[in-house]
């Protein structure tokens, strides 16, 4: 059950009831695409810097270890030790990127795994059954994400046929829900709102899936290679025709600022592998910009990598340290950015949501953006 407990313009602050715990909305979901997040980052980890939300993959957990030995094991929670919830994607996306030959039919999708090549199904079915496995909080429904610049035609029959398997994906979880062996049968469903950066089919989605009560509402197919000025307006004219009283997820999105963009247009959840892909090569998000410590500048630097920050590299290590680990290519050196920058991602959330509740967000929003100029004027 999503709580809306106050608004701020079209910014929400809310508070998301799972069987597996409250989510404070807005909240950033920390990728852990196999059950982990890279940079040998842990469970205890994730709970030390205050994530509320892990993100699993339903393709590459069905893929690699299977999800079927994962039932076995009591599901995902149980597996990777995380009493919190869990969003698992469809693997709709990674079928549509990864697979270099599919066959897209009524049915579901034919493709070759991109580890070993064998043939693989999934439809709407196989992908709610794969994630009954897993017994993941929330579930998302499989869809297609066609590409933005597909043409008007492909994208609408595209976005109809999403419709279609997303009442099946539905009906399926109403199934899986009810059986007596299920790993979680309070598992919800999120529906995936598609369009490309067609205005009107991106509105006559949203108002469709709108009607059919789902737990939450996602935005897929956008961060696949649009402007950012075609993201937000996406974001202005769809938003506001999906349920306020439901939580609006925008995924794999996205920068900091993008954050804070889509939050001012009403957007709750959000997920994206920036925060760890970048502190695995040395990037580091804080207050005044992105740094990279690969710079011989912090060579000698024996500043935290951001005064005040209370994450674990913070507390304890200079840059200059940091930067030597990253040269002499130790793990802890990614590990230590990789801490940081999901730390910085979360603590965000709370200032946002703090903001959103003393009805300041849009002069948090202005000052935070400014502050994230400062060092690409330097």
């Amino acid at each position: 059950m999503y709580e809306l407990l106050t608004t701020d313009g079209k910014a929400k602050r809310g508070r998301f009831h799972t069987v597996h715990g409250v989510i404070e909305t807005p909240v950033f979901m920390n990728v852990g695409t196999v059950a982990a997040i890279k940079g040998a980052v842990s469970t205890d980890d994730l709970r030390q810097i205050g994530t509320q939300v892990e993100l699993s993959n339903t393709y590459h957990l069905h893929v690699r270890t299977g999800d079927k030995l994962i039932k076995e094991y009591g599901g995902l929670h149980k597996f990777m030790n995380w009493d919190r919830p869990i969003l698992t994607d469809s693997g709709g996306f990674q079928v549509f990127s990864l697979a270099k030959l599919r066959k897209i039919h009524e049915e579901g999708v034919y493709f070759n795994s991109h580890i070993d090549g064998h043939k693989i199904f999934m439809g709407p079915e196989e992908s709610m059954q794969i994630q009954s496995n897993l017994g993941s909080t929330i579930a998302m429904a499989f869809d297609e994400c066609p590409s933005s610049t597909a043409d008007r035609e492909y994208i609408r029959n595209s976005v109809d046929r999403t419709t279609r398997w997303l009442q099946r994906c539905k009906d399926e979880m109403a199934r899986l829900n009810g059986l007596p062996d299920t790993v979680n049968p309070h598992q919800m469903l999120f529906g995936i709102n598609q369009g490309g950066i067609n205005d009107d089919i991106r509105i006559e989605h949203a108002k469709t899936i709108s009607q059919m009560d789902l737990d939450g509402y996602a935005i897929g197919g956008l961060a696949v290679g649009e402007s950012h000025e075609d993201m937000y307006h996406i974001l202005d004219v769809t938003v506001p025709h999906l349920p306020q009283d439901k939580p609006t997820y925008l995924m794999g999105v996205g920068t900091p600022a993008n954050i804070l963009e889509a939050v001012d247009r009403g957007v709750d959840f959000f997920d994206c592998v920036y925060p760890t892909r970048n502190g695995r090569h040395g990037h580091v998000y804080t207050k005044e910009g992105k740094l990279n410590l690969f710079n011989k500048k912090y060579e000698l630097d024996s500043r935290p990598i951001e005064e005040g920050c209370q994450c674990p590299a913070c507390r304890s290590y200079s840059r200059a340290y940091i930067r030597h680990l990253l040269k002499a290519k130790e793990m802890l050196g990614m590990r230590l950015c990789v801490l940081h920058n999901l730390y910085f991602y979360n603590h965000l959330m709370e200032e946002i949501r703090d903001a959103i509740s003393e009805h300041r967000f849009a002069e948090f929003k202005k000052a935070t953006l400014e502050g994230f100029l400062i060092n690409d004027k330097k």
